[in-house]
């Protein structure tokens, strides 16, 4: 699938959360959140080299035993403030001045998200290995009824008329992004420093695969479909 360009899949991780002390290290399914995206790294076809970036030994120990080259981060670009394309960009300056290793693309992983299905990383890169788009982003299916406040303090619909109100099955397919997957060129990451951007494309995952792992309810939610066999 991928003889011809270079894929490394960076996954920040740093150690510290608010949300939820220690997150990456946290136990799902008997192992840590983060060897859940490892798995996942391994598993696709099309990457030839895993990064993990971060600021925390026990988080790099995770790493290396999952097959992942580790990336310290400095302090300054591991607080709640610091951006994950400031992760990016750092792992990808250390892999080419001190590894002698440039790659064509990158796929961006979160370890909040443990229930890629077995292809979704292949699939979702599909587009950009074959030169048809420059960046991909994972998302899932919304059929909600979003409001935004006016500047006079009243509330306003976005994308739905409440005198013609829709049967959710009934209105316009609209996608949320998940944060599960990023794929995207080195090029266009070296030209702009952002993840999304030229000819964007989306890769749609089902709900149970999209989650995103933020809170205490989140990994209940996690556990619980584990449980019930649907992730």
């Amino acid at each position: 699938m991928n003889a011809a360009k270079k894929v490394v899949c960076v996954i920040p991780a740093r150690g510290g959360s608010k949300g939820v002390p220690k997150k990456n290290l946290r136990l799902l399914a008997g192992k840590p959140l983060l060897a859940h995206t490892l798995a996942h790294a391994r598993a696709a076809r099309c990457i030839e080299r895993i990064v993990v970036s971060t600021d925390d030994p026990a988080i790099a120990d995770v790493a290396r035993d999952g097959g992942a080259e580790v990336v310290e981060r400095p302090a300054e670009l591991s607080t709640d403030q610091a951006s994950s394309e400031s992760a990016i960009a750092h792992a990808l300056e250390v892999l080419e001045r001190e590894r002698a290793y440039v790659p064509d693309v990158v796929v961006f992983l979160q370890c909040t998200s443990p229930f890629r299905r077995v292809n979704d990383i292949d699939e979702a890169a599909a587009p950009v290995l074959r030169a048809e788009a420059d960046s991909v982003l994972s998302v899932v299916p919304f059929h909600g009824f979003l409001w935004v406040p006016t500047a006079n303090g009243e509330s306003r619909p976005i994308n739905f008329d409440p005198a013609h109100r829709p049967r959710r099955q009934d209105m316009a397919p609209s996608y949320r992004e998940n944060g599960s997957i990023y794929v995207f060129t080195r090029e266009l990451f070296r030209r702009t420093g952002i993840r999304l951007g030229g000819r964007i494309r989306q890769f749609v995952m089902d709900e149970a695969a999209g989650l995103d792992i933020d809170s205490e309810l989140d990994f209940r939610v996690a556990e619980a479909l584990l449980a019930a066999g649907e992730a």
